[in-house]
């Protein structure tokens, strides 16, 4: 299958493309740079000259392709609206070229905000207020399948780990805690999130492709339910710093604009995804990745 990827040399985009490459796929990744390019040469696949907000350069890559995934989005969270446009305008612009042909679509969105507070599956429409946090992948993606498009989604854990990961979630509270000297929870610390290695992420968003079903959510979670509690106590272990509680009124204070994530309760099931696609998480959790101290070096 000839498979058109966005988002091809990000830090789950090089492991998608790779996973595909050694399947026997041919790979057409997108790419806003020369460094990019050679990346992508490099690994074999083929390139696509443009980005997120070249439509025509979106367009000329899907109308080739046997096959989409778009795991591309502009992570900046100071224009959160906008990017999250640019991520609705770009698959629609990919569906429309798709349109009648059954061709997949794998897009990818989160588990976090399906069901904060109770165990989200697969099967559980996403509760998210669209005006609160405005990506509509998902129901972008359900848009596009009405249209003959075999179009899914990828609902991604909060932590998408592993060697390489330098912007995550993770990586965010470590630079906090060396910001202000301790490793922090709110409250009980309590609350949990959800984690995938991103090789275990990047078989499924193949395995979607080649047996994924529209309209169907698929959950990339190793761990269902790892409290930040926990992952604090890792941190403040190999960073040697105090490990403490803040108050939920001091939140904002000490972890910023990432307050609203550090307090997300958020525990996920993958049981579906594994039954449906025949995939199981092979390679090490979120909890064995921070003992080895991959995140400190």
């Amino acid at each position: 299958m000839k498979v058109f990827v966005t988002g091809a040399t990000g830090f789950i985009g090089t492991a998608i493309v790779q996973d595909l490459l050694q399947a026997g796929h041919q790979v057409v990744g997108l790419s806003r740079s020369a460094t990019s390019s050679e990346k992508l040469k490099a690994a074999g696949a083929d390139v696509q000259p443009g980005d997120l907000e070249d439509l025509d350069s979106l367009r000329s890559g899907a109308a080739a392709a046997d096959g989409v995934i778009h795991a591309g989005f502009i992570h900046d969270f100071s224009r959160f609206k906008e990017v999250c446009e640019i991520d609705k305008k770009a698959i629609e612009t990919i569906g429309a070229v798709l349109a009648g042909s059954n061709k997949p679509l794998i897009v990818s969105s989160g588990t976090a905000l399906v069901r904060p507070g109770a165990l989200a599956t697969e099967d559980i429409p996403s509760e998210i207020d669209v005006h609160k946090f405005p990506r509509v992948s998902e129901g972008t993606a359900d848009r596009v399948a009405a249209q003959g498009v075999r179009a899914a989604a990828i609902r991604l854990s909060p932590s998408v780990h592993g060697e390489g990961d330098h912007h995550g979630f993770i990586p965010t509270l470590i630079n906090i805690a060396r910001e202000k000297g301790k490793a922090a929870y709110i409250g009980d610390g309590e609350n949990r999130w959800n984690a995938v290695h991103r090789l275990d992420a990047a078989r499924l968003f193949r395995l979607a492709l080649e047996q994924g079903t529209a309209k169907a959510k698929y959950h990339a979670v190793g761990d269902e339910a790892i409290t930040l509690k926990t992952i604090a106590e890792i941190i403040g272990r190999q960073l040697n710093l105090p490990v403490v509680s803040i108050a939920p009124a001091a939140a904002a204070d000490h972890f910023g604009w990432f307050a609203m994530m550090a307090s997300l309760d958020c525990p996920a099931s993958s049981q579906l995804t594994q039954q449906r696609l025949s995939w199981k998480p092979t390679h090490p959790g979120l909890l064995e990745d921070l003992n080895s101290g991959i995140y400190f070096k």
